[in-house]
């Protein structure tokens, strides 16, 4: 669990992020999840993207990201979200607070 400081810096940082994946009509599946994880270990804060015609709002989408990646939420604003996971990979700039 992250404290709101954290998450206050975690949202400056992510302002200067473009969405890597965009959520469309099929919502949530498998394969998102699968590279949702391998973007996270990558670069453990990513933004994401929701399109009109998905099944969900932005705040939904990242609720059912967050559960399904182990992931925490950081911001829902408008059609974007941003979630944030410790990577565990030595090789990555970790974040630190």
């Amino acid at each position: 669990m992250i404290t709101s400081g954290q998450r206050a810096k975690l949202r400056s940082i992510a302002q200067n992020l473009n969405p890597i994946f965009h959520i469309g009509k099929n919502g949530v599946n498998d394969n998102l999840v699968n590279d949702i994880n391998v973007a996270l270990e990558a670069h453990e804060l990513i933004k994401i993207s929701v399109l009109r015609n998905a099944p969900f709002n932005a705040k939904e989408c990242m609720e059912e990201l967050c559960s399904a990646t182990g992931a925490e939420p950081v911001t829902a604003i408008g059609n974007r979200f941003v979630i944030y996971r410790r990577s565990g990979r030595d090789d990555v700039q970790h974040i630190e607070f």
